[in-house]
């Protein structure tokens, strides 16, 4: 099936729900649904990006994307699998923010066990078969019950093309110091102006996109690697492993062996 004909099949009935397993990764243009969808990629790991942001989906964690939101996602790695749930908008959650919101969230035990049990469904579900639909809507709960605590990881993008070259030197170049005044002799700004530009643009200081930066691709790297927290410390522009561990917990909620040791449980 082509990406058109999948996207067209999904959005047909927006009462139905639509399940869809690959064994297979797609990358999607930018597209939305008029569903809510719930996606879950099974032992890889992926970038959920917006018009507006970047997100980092690390094994073991599930995203959900809004109905209406334009969205694609990147692989970084090879997955096991590939898990979309697509929900009808009528079904209304005890979580009121999944309607708007997106986010990423810790899978529980009960989720992916619920999400397997899906393995052999394809396509559209409706009331016609009950079983299936009532199960459905069991597992539309269990989501709200489980989005509670999103992974606090987002980075803004931008299309402002001077921009865009310090961003993607800063992403090159992340295991150096990367301090504000020597990205801004590089790129023959001033630090104000420097500044200036990233809270206009991204509405972050230059700083935090640093720090965001960094902590992603340690998590990247505690993911994809076998390299110890130490040679990971260093690899993401930090100078000592203390550091660096305070630094992650504070942003993650989480420290970096725990990440590496949850991420690759399951």
């Amino acid at each position: 099936m082509s990406k058109t004909s999948f996207l067209r099949k999904v959005n047909t009935n927006k009462d139905l729900f639509y399940v869809a397993h690959e064994g297979i990764e797609k990358n999607f243009p930018i597209h939305s649904h008029n569903k809510h969808q719930l996606y879950y990629l099974e032992g890889g790991a992926a970038y959920f990006n917006t018009p507006r942001k970047s997100f980092f989906v690390p094994a073991n964690h599930f995203l959900w994307i809004p109905a209406g939101l334009e969205h694609n996602i990147i692989f970084r790695t090879k997955a096991k699998m590939v898990h979309n749930i697509y929900i009808p908008t009528i079904l209304k959650t005890s979580n009121p923010s999944l309607e708007t919101n997106a986010g990423i969230y810790p899978v529980t035990n009960l989720l992916a066990e619920m999400i397997n049990y899906t393995l052999s469904w394809k396509g559209e579900i409706g009331n016609d078969d009950q079983e299936k639909f009532q199960f459905l809507i069991t597992l539309n709960n269990v989501i709200a019950s489980a989005a509670n605590l999103p992974l606090p990881i987002a980075l803004p993008t931008t299309n402002n093309e001077s921009l865009s070259e310090i961003v993607k030197y800063i992403h090159r170049n992340i295991d150096q110091p990367l301090s504000l005044d020597y990205i801004a002799e590089k790129f023959s700004y001033s630090t104000r102006t420097l500044s200036r530009l990233f809270q206009n643009n991204l509405n972050t200081s230059f700083l935090q996109y640093v720090k965001l930066t960094r902590i992603i691709k340690a998590m990247e790297l505690l993911l994809q690697t076998d390299l110890s927290i130490s040679e990971i410390t260093f690899k993401c522009g930090y100078n000592n492993l203390s550091s660096f561990s305070y630094v992650f917990h504070k942003t993650v909620n989480i420290s970096p062996a725990d990440f590496r040791k949850k991420t690759k449980s399951k």
